[in-house]
């Protein structure tokens, strides 16, 4: 199990990587890594590991969901609540509708073995919408309307229905009847179902903050991401034991709730699970890539893709214009429905072999079905995410409070050759370090100065040896220079030292430091021989 645990890590970073690379999503390469090394191929995970897959893809599937709903905007949400209430239920129904149909003709099913066609193919993917939307709120696409909010809140009320209708058509085939009172009691048992799980995520939200801000059972950040991970986990497990509340939900309303009653807690969580995130993604992806069963798809390749085309061009489009009936979107923005809210993974590797276990008719081309559209709707959907985004949809700024803004830190440090060097240094290390930035040291060599740049290239050296830096000579008007090498790297902030003891009001016209600030458009931080610190932001 260490051996191919290993293998799955490395080998699914490296696919990941060189997807990036090629300009496709990471999770592509993952999930072809998993094909490759999965049972269908080489063969080269133990069999141990493939038992608890579904264990080590429930938890990777909980930290998207808390990802999720710590980024939650409840404002966004209250403004287009009814539009994320119909996505979470008809884009799926009428799906379900439409593929049950075409497996009628092109499969020759009964209208219930169609149906439980649909429920499978139906179903949304949390794995790849919920990356895929959290990215784009952190680029600010679509925020402005809470278009991802809407899109993350309907695929995980869609799965409650899905997952319930799925459940009910299998016992009707497997018994061969149906109890009226079950379907009659359907929308009610979806209502309970959503309910109990935002009841139950507020409580664990409550419980969290009660034993880690009120009680301070923690000391640290990573205690506190252990707890919650694991309460997060506990409600996942217990939906499948105690099908009362849907788990899924109860995660994401966890998280939307830590976010409105603790905000600082929730921030930092927020930071903790993004890096859970990187191994989690790596588990998941690569090991659904290892369930994919090609073998199943040798006889109903054509017919399948057909089918999903069916499902998702007809179906889901019907589905996705009710949704979006009488909202403030622009054709536009319901146009990106069609890439953001239609990829399929998690659930379909889930429940894809269930009616083959249980020797239902047609289970074996269900089988085949969810595998293939998982093989063709994961990695179109990650891709198509990110891709039509900026075309179809409007950047608006970004609410740093709801999500977390991926932003690389770079500090240019001027200095000179005199002591005032040693204090722009240390600053500009102590930031660096806080902030897990670069930093740029840049020295402007005049005639007077340079037998002494080799003594200042050695204590940069040392005062930033645990930091990535490169330092930079030239020569030139300083000021110019400075601003112009600022600009040229695009840093986020300058460090330079001000000399003298003068208020700040009262800085030298004329002086280098003065100078910067009056023609830098990036922010300034003047560093003082006494060691005091300002952040000087230019006028302009």
């Amino acid at each position: 199990m260490l051996g191919s645990t290993i293998w799955i890590l490395l080998m699914g970073f490296f696919g990941g990587q060189l997807a990036r690379r090629l300009g496709a999503p990471p999770l592509i390469g993952m999930i072809v890594v998993g094909i490759v090394i999965g049972p269908e191929v080489g063969d080269a995970i133990a069999p141990q590991v493939l038992v608890i897959a579904d264990d080590l893809r429930t938890f990777a599937v909980m930290v998207i969901l808390m990802r999720a709903g710590l980024g939650l905007d409840l404002e966004k949400l209250l403004e287009q609540g009814t539009v994320a209430l119909r996505l979470g239920f008809l884009p799926a129904i009428t799906e379900a509708i439409a593929v049950a149909v075409a497996a009628i003709i092109l499969f020759n099913f009964d209208f219930p073995t169609g149906l439980l066609l649909g429920c499978v193919v139906g179903a949304e993917s949390p794995a790849v919408i919920v990356p895929g939307m959290l990215r784009l709120k952190s680029l600010g696409w679509g925020v402005a309307k809470g278009i991802p909010d809407v899109i993350l809140t309907g695929s995980a009320l869609s799965d409650v229905l899905v997952l319930l209708l799925f459940s009910l058509m299998v016992n009707f085939l497997a018994q061969g009847t149906i109890n009226s009172n079950a379907i009659q009691f359907l929308p009610l048992q979806v209502l309970i179902q959503v309910a109990l799980g935002v009841l139950i995520g507020y409580i664990a939200a409550q419980l969290i903050i009660f034993l880690l801000t009120k009680q301070n059972w923690t000391e640290t950040i990573v205690q506190d991401t252990l707890i919650t991970a694991a309460i997060a986990l506990l409600l996942v497990v217990l939906a499948k034991s105690l099908p009362y509340f849907s788990g899924y939900l109860a995660t994401m309303a966890m998280g939307f709730f830590l976010i409105q009653l603790d905000p600082p807690l929730a921030r930092r969580l927020r930071v903790e699970f993004n890096h859970l995130w990187v191994v989690a993604e790596i588990i998941l992806f690569v090991l659904m890539g290892a369930s994919i069963q090609l073998r199943v798809l040798e006889t109903t390749l054509l017919p399948g893709i057909l089918i999903l085309a069916i499902g998702l061009c007809i179906g889901r489009m019907v589905g996705w214009y009710l949704s979006t009936l009488g909202s403030n979107w622009t054709w536009r923005e319901k146009l990106f429905l069609l890439p953001g809210n239609s990829a399929k993974a998690t659930v379909q590797a889930a429940i894809g072999g269930i009616p083959l276990s249980q020797g239902l008719e047609g289970g074996q081309t269900i089988l085949a079905i969810a595998a293939l559209s998982i093989l063709i709707t994961a990695p179109l959907g990650a891709w198509a995410i990110p891709t039509f985004a900026p075309k179809l949809l409007s950047q608006d700024p970004v609410d740093p409070t709801k999500v977390t803004v991926a932003s690389h830190t770079l500090l240019l440090a001027a200095v000179d050759t005199s002591n005032l060097a040693t204090h722009v240094l240390t600053k500009v290390a102590d930031l660096a370090r806080r902030s897990n930035g670069e930093v740029i040291v840049l020295h402007v060599i005049t005639t007077s100065n340079q037998p002494e740049v080799k003594q200042l290239q050695n204590q940069t050296k040392r005062l930033l040896l645990d930091i990535r830096h490169q330092f930079i000579t030239v020569t030139g008007s300083i000021p110019e220079e400075i601003v112009r090498i600022a600009q040229e790297h695009q840093v986020t902030d300058i460090v330079i030292g001000k000399r003298g003891h003068q208020p700040w009001q009262q800085v030298l016209v004329g002086s280098v430091s003065q100078a910067v600030l009056e023609t830098s458009p990036i922010p300034v931080i003047l560093v003082e021989e006494l060691e005091r610190t300002k952040v000087t932001y230019p006028s302009k």
